[in-house]
C-alpha cells in the first residue's frame, strides 16, 4: 500500500491550489512592488502583484553603464583583487613554516606573521605594504634558517668536544694505574 499526496503525475508536489501561490493575501496597498502584495486571482500563480516592468529589485542600469551590463563581466580594471594585471607577491609561507619547525622558533613565528600579512594587504589594495611584508617574511625566514644552522653546528661541535674530553679523562684515569 502506498501513500499519495495529491496529483504527482509530473514528478511535482501535487496540483497548485486555485488562484496559485499561497492563497489570497490580505489587501495591503501593494507592498514593495514584487513582494507579498495584493493577489491577482485571474493571472494565476506568484506571490503577489508584479511590477509592470517585470523586473525584480529596481530599475536596471542601461546597457553600457556600470561595468558593461552583465553579472559575469569583470570590471574595466581587469577584475579580481590586487593591482591590474598582476599577481600578489610571494608570501614565503612554506619557508616560514619549515624554518619555524626545524630551525628557530621565535624568528619563524615572526616570518609566519609577516607572510600572512602579504595576501591581506594585497586584497585591500595596499600593494606597497604587501611587497614590504613579503620582503620582511623572506628576511625573517632567512634569519631563522641561519640561526638554526649556527645553533645546530655549535651543538654538534660541543657534543664532539664533550665526548673527546670524556674519552681523554677516562683514558687518563686508566693509564695512571
Amino acid at each position: 500500500m502506498s501513500m499519495s499526496y495529491g496529483n504527482q503525475g509530473d514528478g511535482g508536489y501535487g496540483a497548485q491550489p486555485p488562484g496559485g501561490g499561497y492563497g489570497q493575501q490580505p489587501p495591503s496597498g501593494g507592498g514593495y512592488g514584487g513582494g507579498y502584495g495584493q493577489q491577482q486571482p485571474p493571472s494565476g500563480g506568484g506571490y503577489g502583484q508584479q511590477p509592470p516592468s517585470g523586473g525584480g529589485y529596481g530599475q536596471q542600469p542601461p546597457s553600457g553603464g556600470g561595468y558593461g551590463g552583465g553579472y559575469g563581466q569583470q570590471p574595466p580594471s581587469g577584475g579580481g583583487y590586487g593591482a591590474p594585471g598582476s599577481e600578489p607577491p610571494d608570501n614565503h609561507l612554506v619557508a616560514a613554516i619549515l624554518t619555524t619547525l626545524f630551525c628557530c622558533l621565535p624568528f619563524g613565528i615572526v616570518s609566519i606573521v609577516k607572510s600572512t600579512q602579504v595576501n591581506q594587504k594585497w586584497q585591500i589594495g595596499d600593494f606597497a605594504g604587501a611587497q614590504q611584508a613579503s620582503e620582511e617574511a623572506k628576511t625573517w625566514w632567512k634569519r631563522a634558517l641561519i640561526t638554526g644552522i649556527i645553533v645546530n653546528v655549535v651543538s654538534i661541535i660541543l657534543v664532539i668536544v664533550y665526548f673527546v674530553v670524556i674519552a681523554a679523562s677516562i683514558s687518563a684515569s686508566y693509564s695512571s694505574y
